[in-house]
């Protein structure tokens, strides 16, 4: 692991003098009239939709700003944040993942700014739920849940089940309602020649089906204490093991391809859209392409069987500690919760956390929205599995693909995984 770790730094660096080095952001930061924002949505998804109507909103109210948009990518930001902020040429604003790991990681070394005041003072304590404040607060150590405001959600998201159900018909099989109809359905599948489930083991779809497998086994408890540390877990039996002995079990069974070990998630998208596979496990940020791409009838549910799903605030709106225009990028900030932005995420599918679910009146749409809406109520939002440490996310895919291809007994890689975590949580919590 610490030859995995240098050579990850190592790569990291390199690709953060690349990222530095382009789009010019030195010149463009320098202009007190621009606000430098950098993010990675698809320009279609709900939420670019959203920003850019905010961005629309923001630039008629500020005549004399122009906000420009420099486009990243989710692994470069990733990999290469904590350099590329520890310098002066950064943008004002900036999307970034959420969790201890990430947002949290940059938070305790001093990299983002405190917006608690802005928080307070613009009401965006009160105008999102407690359980959406999660992901925006870090103590001292960078651990999620309290301490203070480093980021603001403008959207939420959570992983939830796709079905098509006009494969189901064809094959004359029943959509299933809970877990015990979900395994009768993907052995009917299995025994017609036709693997159930799409995945992809190169990026994140295999680790998500994973969690929801533990989140299964799973109740708050466990959660908190995965999480946020309020407590030790096991890794040898309750949720974690339970959840890798079903998808050891699974995979066994041929509910999802042992070739998948090397497929992208865009795999995992186009087979499903393809019509190739009856059943997709991911995150709600496919919404919009799928609602828009799919010739068949499209079925929606949270997992079944469970009383929670990996899922929360969407990605973070941070400010950098060393920004430029920090006071506009704020202001941009409270734009994006205003409920004009808010309601066009809302008719697209965004999930906003302050919008109105009476605008929505596509029906495809309006049941993602409930679906979330019953998770917020619930407190059925478990977070996600790669958040709790630093580079967990790595190890959680290097782990999956091993239980998938068979290379490592499933239990021994869980073991070894689970080491990673321990050492990772102490050096949270010493600081």
């Amino acid at each position: 692991m610490n030859k995995l770790r240098t050579a990850l730094v190592t790569a990291a660096t390199a690709a953060a003098l690349a990222l530095t080095g382009c789009g010019g952001s030195a010149d463009s930061n320098e202009d007190a009239n621009t606000l430098l924002f950098w993010h990675y949505e698809d320009e279609t998804s709900a939420t670019a939709l959203a920003w850019q109507d905010a961005i629309e909103t923001f630039e008629a109210e500020h005549p004399d700003v122009t906000v420009k948009v420099e486009k990243q990518t989710f692994e470069q930001l990733q990999k290469n944040a904590k350099i590329v902020l520890s310098g002066k040429d950064v943008p004002d604003l900036m999307e970034y993942n959420k969790g201890n790991g990430t947002a949290g990681q940059l938070a305790s070394q001093g990299l983002l700014t405190d917006l608690s005041d802005s928080a307070t003072e613009l009401g965006w304590d009160t105008k999102l739920p407690g359980a959406l404040q999660t992901t925006a607060r870090y103590d001292t150590n960078g651990l999620m849940g309290s301490g203070n405001w480093y980021g603001t959600p403008t959207y939420g998201e959570y992983v939830q089940t796709f079905f098509n159900k006009d494969m189901f018909a064809e094959q004359g099989i029943e959509v299933p309602t809970d877990q015990k109809s979900l395994t009768a359905a993907m052995d009917a599948f299995v025994a017609k020649g036709i693997t159930p489930i799409a995945t992809a083991g190169a990026e994140y779809p295999l680790s998500q089906l994973w969690g929801e497998l533990v989140l299964s086994h799973a109740d708050r408890d466990f959660v908190d204490n995965f999480q946020l540390f309020k407590g030790d877990v096991s890794w040898t039996d309750g949720p974690l093991a339970e959840g890798t002995r079903d998808l050891a079990d699974w995979i066994n069974k041929g509910y999802v391809s042992k070739n998948a070990s090397g497929l992208k998630a865009e795999d995992m998208a186009v087979g499903f859209i393809s019509g190739k596979y009856p059943i997709m496990v991911s995150g709600s940020w496919w919404f919009g392409r799928l609602n828009s791409e799919v010739t068949f009838d499209m079925g929606q549910m949270l997992f079944p069987g469970s009383g929670y799903s990996s899922g929360a605030s969407g990605n973070l709106l941070v400010v950098p500690t060393n920004a430029k225009n920090k006071d506009l990028a704020i202001e941009f900030i409270n734009t994006a919760l205003g409920e004009q932005a808010q309601n066009v995420a809302a008719v697209n599918g965004g999930l906003p956390v302050a919008g109105d679910i009476n605008v929505i009146t596509d029906d495809q749409t309006r049941l993602l929205t409930q679906n979330w809406e019953t998770l917020v109520a619930d407190d059925g939002l478990s977070f996600y599995m790669d958040w709790p440490v630093p580079g967990f996310y790595d190890q959680l895919v290097s782990f999956c693909q091993s239980v998938m291809n068979g290379s490592e007994d499933p239990m021994v890689a869980l073991s070894e995984l689970g080491e990673y975590y321990e050492t990772g949580k102490t050096e949270i919590l010493e600081g």
